[in-house]
Parts: C-alpha cells; structure tokens; sequence
C-alpha cells in the first residue's frame, strides 16, 4: 500500500526571524514524493508550529535555486531590486526569485506567479527572506542541495 501521509524527513536548517518565529528549511515527504519545504514557525504560550506562510520547492529546482542564490554578492548593499530567476513548478506556474523592499527593507522572495486563462499574477504561497541575513541563506540552500546530491548518490 502506498504512503499517503506526510513526513518531515531532514530539518536543513533554521534561520531565525524575530523572537516569536523562525524559518525552517526541510525535506518533506508526501505520497512518496520528496520536496523541499520553507516555512515559518511561530513560538508563543498559545501556538507553536508552522504557519501557512511558506512555500514548497521540487528537488529538480534546488540547484538552480541555491546557484541563483549564491550568486549574490555577500555585499547587500550592493543587491538591488529585480527578479533573479523563475524556474518552472508545471505549466502555467513558477517558483519567482526576487530582490525586493517591504517596510525599507530588503528581503529574498520566493513566491508562485501563475500564468493560465484563469489567473494571471502571484499566488498566496511564497515566502520572504530577510537579505541581512544573507549568508545564512547561502549556506542553507548550499546545504539543501548538497542533501539532495548525497542523496540521489546513496540510492
């Protein structure tokens, strides 16, 4: 019988946001489908867990993704606004890497724009990045794929 529930199968690694939340980057399984999972956890006397914010990525997307962004300079001062790449989920909708300002600063969004006769535009699922912490996020994506090099090795 196959599996059908899901599975966090390696937690990557956690970048913390503020006091209350924090990003983690994982592998997940669901119906036997590997997949790269961003979201953000809250942690407060009432609620601690993940948050619909966040975003899923395919394991054929992750090394282009983490070359993208290791690409960018370790200088952010130097990072300006505009779309760094879009790498395709299916038809019609893709994962958005983007250098954007929200409140005067600048984050890493990763977020599905769809593209059909139905809709044209983003989607609820995405996540923002904070850019001050840009060294983190290199070295977790770096992380991520090498899992996933390992990985495909090891079968």
């Amino acid at each position: 019988m196959p599996n059908t529930s899901f599975e966090i199968l390696q937690v990557i690694g956690v970048l913390p946001v503020d006091e209350g939340s924090e990003i983690k980057i994982s592998v997940d399984s669901f119906k036997n489908h590997e997949y790269i999972s961003i979201r953000k956890y809250l942690k407060s006397d009432t609620y601690t867990g993940p948050t619909r914010a966040g975003i899923t990525l395919t394991t054929e997307m992750i090394d282009k993704v983490a070359q993208t962004i290791n690409e960018l300079p370790d200088d952010i001062t130097k990072i300006e606004e505009k779309e760094l790449g879009r790498f395709a989920r299916r038809k019609g909708l893709n994962i958005v890497l983007r250098i954007s300002s929200y409140m005067n600063a600048k984050g890493l969004d990763i977020r599905q724009y769809q593209e059909d006769s139905t809709y044209t535009g983003w989607t609820k699922k995405g996540i923002r990045l904070p850019l001050e912490q840009l060294k983190e996020i290199k070295e977790l994506f770096t992380k991520t794929a090498t899992y996933f090099k390992e990985h495909k090795e090891n079968k």
